[in-house]
């Protein structure tokens, strides 16, 4: 098998959602020889920062949190659909272009994968392409951007996916996978009571 790490890497310089400065991670470090030979680090970070998921609660009053998440829809079967091709927004239209399986995790690949630098005139998936998954009975859906959506001020792509319970991952670095099938395992932190956690994303595939 095949291992990709499709996971940012966590630096205070990294790519942040549109540049904010209260976005980037801070990470101090402390090592007294004096007292101690041990190492010790410390991280102060937003929890949407980097690749992250985010649970119904994100955006549903009273949706599940993140302690809850069956592992099972994070260690599964997924499929990779390549989107390099579009310019403004995956839709509806260009999701029933691609064949995959209803009950199944899928990925979209964009041009955002290509570029280190955060772009405020991302790649996103549409609340009409959200629909679409929701009636495909999709549990999980993530992208290659910091956000699923982008400049839609209801939030209907989160609130539609949301609320339907397939949860988000957002912040994925696609670049090197090409369209297909892997495995998937996305295990976030086990944090009580909140609505998103960074997480460790790799792609496993069968040679």
């Amino acid at each position: 098998m095949k291992i990709y790490d499709v996971s940012m890497t966590i630096e205070n310089q990294m790519q942040v959602y549109k540049n904010k400065d209260d976005k980037r991670p801070n990470i101090e470090t402390t090592r007294d020889f004096e007292t101690s030979s041990a190492m010790e680090s410390k991280i102060t970070m937003d929890m949407h920062t980097g690749t992250h998921l985010d649970m119904p609660l994100h955006f549903v009053e009273g949706g599940n949190s993140l302690e809850t998440l069956d592992l099972n829809r994070v260690f599964t079967k997924c499929r990779v659909l390549d989107f390099t091709h579009i310019n403004d927004k995956i839709t509806r239209n260009d999701l029933e272009d691609k064949e995959f399986k209803g009950n199944s995790f899928i990925l979209l690949k964009t041009k955002n994968s290509l570029i280190d630098d955060f772009d405020f005139k991302f790649i996103y998936l549409a609340e009409d392409g959200a629909k679409y998954l929701k009636e495909k009975n999709i549990y999980g859906v993530g992208i290659d951007s910091l956000g699923i959506e982008r400049d839609q001020p209801e939030y209907g792509t989160h609130k539609t996916l949301l609320e339907a319970k397939i949860i988000i991952i957002e912040g994925l670095r696609l670049k090197d996978i090409s369209e297909g099938d892997y495995t998937l395992v996305a295990l976030p932190l086990k944090i009580k009571g909140v609505e998103a956690a960074p997480l460790r994303a790799v792609l496993i595939e069968d040679i």
